[in-house]
């Protein structure tokens, strides 16, 4: 890769892992159905006035806005509001690999390698391990939200795939368009009406930079950039970048919002992290070499 174009892929990889700071400032001050809602609402508008509208059945486009809005982040978003940090946040929802492995061998008969198996065993290795502390009381209904988030971004990443949208941009923007009515409609009915007044009447600054960047910056710049990163390198020379995600997440939210691990919380990271690196190793690089050699 260029190195410009590396540094755009770690730019990218920090604005994603920055993003969960925001979320955890933002769900402070916006309630979290309806911050989803109006993520959502103003990623698609105005932008779908200028983006054309993907080339892909309306089923898949509604069902993958349905699926990383209901399925991700209204989990993710709950999870962080009723106390999940950040860091552990970021580290925990990249469990989305495996389960997008899991669910590619029912959905689309691909099978995972071995190598991969055994990367998500060490992951789910390392969940165990910060859960360990977690299994009762206040802390697992958060930890077991962010695990169902990540399966949620596994689903949408199927239903991506089905769909084979030739612009991702204009995919998730109009996608986008399926989730506020929904998410106004839950947050009508289940939070605060007082709070939801104030989010319109009395906004903070903190409340509006959170929605403003979770969807342009996170959304619109991440995918875009992400998009035109994936058209012009293999996938497999892009996407190990993503395993820069928690490590921005973890660094954002131990310097940001002054969050610490203890023991096993940083043994479940290492084994995480190191999962997620075994599985997104490609070894057939280093037998062509050694074969070249």
């Amino acid at each position: 890769m260029k190195p410009l174009h590396v540094l755009l892929a770690i730019v990218i990889a920090a604005v994603w892992g920055f993003n969960f700071v925001i979320i955890k400032v933002g769900v402070a001050e916006v309630p979290p159905f309806l911050l989803t809602g109006l993520r959502f609402l103003i990623c698609a508008v105005p932008t779908i006035f200028f983006v054309a509208k993907p080339n892909v059945s309306w089923t898949y486009v509604v069902s993958f806005g349905l699926m990383l809005s209901i399925g991700q982040f209204v989990f993710l978003f709950l999870a962080v509001y009723l106390g999940m940090s950040a860091s552990l946040a970021s580290l925990v929802l990249q469990l989305q690999v495996f389960f997008t492995m899991f669910f590619a061998v029912f959905a689309l008969k691909e099978f995972p390698k071995l190598v991969q198996l055994i990367g998500a065993g060490l992951a789910f290795g390392g969940i165990g391990l910060i859960a360990i502390e977690r299994w009762s009381g206040p802390d697992a209904l958060p930890l077991v939200l962010c695990v169902v988030a990540a399966a949620g971004w596994g689903a949408s990443n199927i239903i991506a795939k089905w769909a084979k949208p030739e612009n991702a941009v204009s995919f998730v923007v109009w996608s986008s368009l399926a989730a506020p009515v929904p998410f106004f409609a839950m947050s009508w009915f289940f939070e605060n009406h007082d709070r939801i007044a104030n989010v319109f009447f009395h906004p903070t600054l903190i409340g509006t930079i959170a929605i403003f960047y979770l969807a342009y910056l996170s959304t619109l710049f991440g995918y875009s950039a992400w998009n035109y990163l994936l058209k012009r390198y293999p996938s497999g020379t892009v996407a190990p970048f993503t395993l820069l995600v928690p490590l921005f997440g973890i660094a954002s939210g131990v310097i940001v919002l002054g969050e610490s691990f203890d023991r096993f919380e940083i043994c479940g990271a290492v084994l995480v992290i190191f999962g997620l690196i075994i599985a997104n190793i490609d070894f057939g690089v280093f037998k062509q070499k050694r074969a070249e050699l």
